[in-house]
């Protein structure tokens, strides 16, 4: 960019804005409930924390490594459009992955009638009792005789009163269908596996994938797929903040960036809430065999498309002389440097994982306790709407409370959040713990953003900050997706919760204890430094202009009293 090309800086941020609404639409219309469809597919609560957390650890590692390789070749809008194409394409893709168990449900019997901590080799004893009579349709109502597909068993039913005859019906219907799923799925895999032996019969690991259960193989199946998803998605927000960021820093604008960032909140929430009215409206089968949820799928490709015209107008700069590749490892250390800013990375870091561990399975508690798409969409729509409410009480909070003492109450909200979610008791119970989402996720940036503040040097606050949302956001999230997922597997989503609860409490008492034996560290306001710089130096200069002026009169007066003198 030419020093004398016109920078249009509200054009600039209108862009900006549009861009954050349009991604952050697009990931909250899928993203959300995709482990919702994880539990549809058949996956257990370990493997769907294994999946997730490898989502969150490439995502922590791919971000900076694509935006770094972006900014070096200056080819940061191909990046952008080329991720959001490919991420649109790969959306679609996913719902053709057949599942485990293809049973047929109708949309008021919630799927998490299956106890959460068992497998899908468990679920099915009591899939048939989601099954109802209006769907059965047996000629002779007193004595029935069915084969199974394969001809290995037959099941003779007869009853003299009508209970035991159409528990035995629904037993066999649900068996057949079993075994007819069992067999399809075992029939599309053998055919796909003899395409793959004449053609990559070399390799081992499609030798040991076609050696696995049908269970492993959806399992690693689903973790390649939405791998490949997320290092579509995940640089797409790093390198336009950079691009963009680099563009309004080169106007001396860049104070006005953060503006654009509550659009993203704004458009999370039309996302998730728009998304979960869409499906709620519409059949439990759109298509043969193909549910209502792939609708989330849809709705991701097509925002992500159209944000594709929005990405290829963003202005962005590239100014080689502050390109940083140690940007982040500068923050690294500054963040290490400082006990109270360790303090609250260790904070974030455990908050990180108690959020991923209730966001992954807070929907199936809400299935569990008769919520469908519609209220999971507005009650995670109201909980960001909340959080993007704080700016509005910031200034009177930060009356009461300094950064410390926010960021423990702020974890502490979180704790309360998660003890609450185990008690959810009808479809609409979430809403009243998600007012605290404006202490507990705007509350807790806040302080983090004042904390960058006091450790950071100049240029170096955008690094300090993405070390923290780096700590929560990817690695804590990681963790916390793991963990989550083993402890739901053995012990229920209700006492995972408790537990995540009470580990933070416990950090929360503990904190306080810490901040007070931690040393201050006074604020160096550089810009006031700057200021006073600039102050001290026009003051020096109206001096010497004084100095000047003076002189000169005292010279002209000296010239009238000697022209008086010779006149006289």
């Amino acid at each position: 960019m030419r020093r004398n090309r016109q920078i249009n800086v509200s054009r600039a941020l209108a862009l900006a804005g549009a861009f954050n609404f349009l991604i952050s639409a697009a990931k909250a219309c899928l993203l959300p409930f995709l482990t919702l469809y994880f539990r549809h597919l058949g996956l257990s609560p370990t493997e769907t924390g294994l999946v997730m957390g490898t989502k969150h650890l490439i995502a922590l590692v791919w971000s900076p490594i694509a935006g770094l390789l972006s900014k070096h070749y200056d080819k940061r809008r191909v990046l952008i459009n080329s991720c959001l194409v490919a991420s649109a394409v790969i959306s679609l893709v996913i719902p053709f992955i057949p599942p485990a168990d293809v049973h047929k449900l109708d949309c008021n019997d919630p799927i998490s009638v299956i106890s959460p901590t068992q497998s899908s080799r468990d679920t099915r004893k009591t899939e048939a009792h989601l099954m109802t009579y209006s769907n059965l349709k047996i000629t002779n109502p007193t004595s029935a005789s069915v084969e199974m597909p394969n001809g290995s068993q037959v099941y003779h039913l007869s009853s003299s009163s009508s209970g035991n005859q159409n528990l035995s019906t629904v037993t066999a219907i649900q068996a057949i269908k079993e075994k007819r799923s069992i067999v399809g799925l075992q029939n599309n895999l053998n055919e796909k596996s003899k395409l793959s032996d004449s053609t990559e019969s070399h390799f081992d690991f499609i030798s040991s994938l076609k050696a696995m259960d049908i269970q492993h193989q959806l399992f690693f199946l689903i973790l390649i797929i939405i791998s490949v998803l997320t290092a579509t998605v995940a640089p797409l927000e790093w390198t336009a903040d950079d691009g963009l960021y680099e563009y309004l820093d080169f106007a001396d604008a860049s104070d006005r960036y953060s503006n654009s960032k509550t659009w993203s909140l704004i458009g999370a929430a039309f996302g998730v809430g728009g998304a979960g009215i869409v499906v709620s409206q519409l059949n439990c089968l759109i298509a043969v065999e193909t549910p209502r949820s792939v609708i989330h799928f849809v709705c991701f490709a097509v925002i992500a498309l159209v944000t594709v015209p929005v990405a290829s107008f963003l202005p962005f700069y590239l100014n080689r002389k502050r390109t940083r590749p140690n940007g982040l490892v500068k923050g690294l250390q500054l963040v290490r440097g400082s006990i109270r800013a360790l303090l609250c990375a260790i904070t974030i870091l455990l908050v990180g994982m108690v959020i991923s561990a209730v966001e992954n399975f807070l929907l199936w508690e809400m299935q569990d306790k008769g919520s469908n798409e519609l209220h999971m969409g507005l009650s995670l729509a109201f909980g960001l709407i909340s959080q993007a409410a704080f700016p509005f009480f910031v200034g009177k909070i930060s009356k009461f409370l300094s950064p410390g003492r926010l960021l423990t109450l702020s974890a502490a909200a979180v704790a309360v959040q998660s003890f609450y979610f185990s008690f959810l008791w009808g479809p609409w119970a979430v809403l009243p713990a998600q007012i605290l989402n404006t202490l507990s996720f705007g509350g807790l940036w806040w302080a983090v953003q004042v904390q960058c503040g006091d450790i950071a040097i100049p240029e170096t606050e955008r690094s300090v900050t993405r070390v923290y949302n780096a700590l929560c956001l990817d690695l804590g999230r990681a963790l916390g997706s793991v963990i989550g997922g083993l402890a739901v597997q053995k012990f229920g989503i209700a006492w995972m919760f408790r537990g995540a609860a009470a580990v933070l409490i416990m950090w929360c008492i503990i904190l306080p204890l810490l901040q007070m034996k931690a040393p201050r560290q006074r604020r160096i306001n550089y810009s006031r430094l700057l200021a006073a710089d600039a102050s001290e130096a026009s003051e020096s200069e109206s001096e010497q202009e004084r100095d000047w002026l003076d002189k000169a009169m005292q010279d002209e007066k000296c010239n009238n009293n000697n022209g008086r003198r010779m006149h006289h």
